[in-house]
């Protein structure tokens, strides 16, 4: 496959310390303790754990993207493993089992609930009738269908937190890479709404600061442009460590995620023009990077 090589942000002149007046959330799925008691302490601010199986392997059996294997068992291991901890869950689609699934994880120590792959305004409104009250309820929003309806959710929804999942998004629309959401504008309404509603938000997740295609260099400076506070931690950041000994042999992760927060900061402090210029420069490179994968399938004569 024919790739575009990562290339630095001419624009971005990164700080050497993050200002403390605000930061980027992170969150990280986690399976092993060691890991979650370590990486709660060092820079994430939501452990993940992912119960989510229903339909996942149909819809990316494609792709390269993680598919989870945990289990009910696995909420309590990393409630117990880092007790003060924000503990963010993921169950399956709305369906006749979400509310035993709610009532399980939260039995079991979860923070907050996050629902996936939901079409239907009626279908996120049991979801947060189900929770009641007890935890935070963070709605998933990553088919058309849902971005379209998110401005009616805010008005009509007690929604006070919610992620925008570029992986299933991308292949709802049809897309060759995961970012061109970004870059054709689908997200620009969504998160005008969601801006001016005061609601935190996050947007699909990030790698190290340098790496990928369109690394965090110029997709951070879109967090920022559209008011994103979030990343969920890719699972090239840590390169699939399995272990505490794996991780720290793999990745300097304090530093790395002190490198994202910075970038992330200069951003924040970054001049309109700045922050418009960077946003040309990573759309054009989303694109380059689309219009190679459209190369090569052409190529491979799968279109």
């Amino acid at each position: 496959m024919s790739e575009v090589a990562a290339t630095p942000n001419p624009r971005l002149k990164p700080i050497k310390r993050n200002s403390g007046k605000k930061r980027l959330r992170l969150l990280m799925i986690v399976d092993d303790p060691a890991i979650a008691t370590f990486v709660s302490k060092n820079g994430v601010d939501r452990l993940f754990v992912d119960l989510e199986r229903t339909g996942k392997q149909e819809r990316q059996a494609h792709l390269a993207s993680w598919k989870s294997e945990q289990t009910m068992d696995d909420v309590a291991k990393i409630r117990e493993a880092a007790p003060e901890a924000h503990l963010l869950v993921r169950i399956d689609p709305f369906s006749q089992n979400t509310r035993k699934q709610i009532n399980e994880v939260i039995a079991r120590g979860a923070d907050s609930v996050m629902l996936p792959m939901f079409r239907l305004k009626e279908e996120l409104a049991g979801f947060f009738d189900l929770l009641r009250g007890r935890c935070q309820g963070v709605p998933l929003f990553e088919t058309s269908a849902a971005l379209d309806m998110l401005p009616n959710c805010i008005e009509a929804l007690p929604l006070t937190e919610v992620h925008i999942g570029l992986n299933d998004l991308h292949i709802d629309r049809g897309d060759r890479f995961m970012f061109e959401p970004l870059a054709d504008g689908a997200l620009e309404e969504p998160c005008a709404a969601l801006r001016e509603s005061g609601i935190s938000f996050g947007i699909g997740g990030v790698a190290r600061a340098t790496e990928g295609g369109v690394s965090p260099e110029f997709l951070l400076g879109e967090h920022v442009r559209l008011g994103s506070s979030a990343a969920i931690l890719s699972r090239t950041f840590h390169r699939g460590a399995q272990t505490l000994e794996q991780l720290s042999r793999q990745v300097d992760f304090e530093a790395e995620i002190q490198a994202l927060q910075s970038i992330y900061d200069a951003f924040l402090h970054a001049l309109p023009e700045d922050i418009e210029q960077n946003r040309r420069l990573t759309h054009e490179r989303i694109r380059q990077v689309a219009s190679s994968l459209f190369n090569n399938d052409e190529q491979r004569g799968v279109l």
